[in-house]
């Protein structure tokens, strides 16, 4: 039998090796927006969200309502940063709402 010698990797770390390895931390990040976005805002603002997509540190979120877009579009700064408080790291730099 093999030994698999004294390797303390622990798996958060070994995980995080193998997404940087295989560049998958922007997918990973999209989906995160994603979550954020949902948990943060609620059943209110999600029943009126269409769309969500980040792309290149924008998070660009289409809404159905022109009330609620004008609502979200005076909070966006601190939209912006709940959103990357919920994510654990800085991924949202400008959110566009359209």
């Amino acid at each position: 039998m093999a030994s698999r010698g004294n390797d303390n990797t622990s798996m958060k770390d070994a995980l995080s090796a193998f997404i940087q390895k295989n560049k998958l931390e922007k997918g990973i990040d999209k989906v995160d927006a994603r979550t954020a976005w949902a948990k943060l805002m609620g059943n209110g603002v999600n029943n009126y969200t269409t769309e969500i997509e980040l792309k290149f540190g924008t998070l660009y979120v289409a809404l159905s309502s022109s009330v609620l877009r004008e609502e979200l579009s005076l909070g966006k700064t601190k939209i912006i940063r709940m959103l990357n408080e919920e994510i654990g790291k800085e991924v949202v730099k400008k959110l566009v709402l359209r």
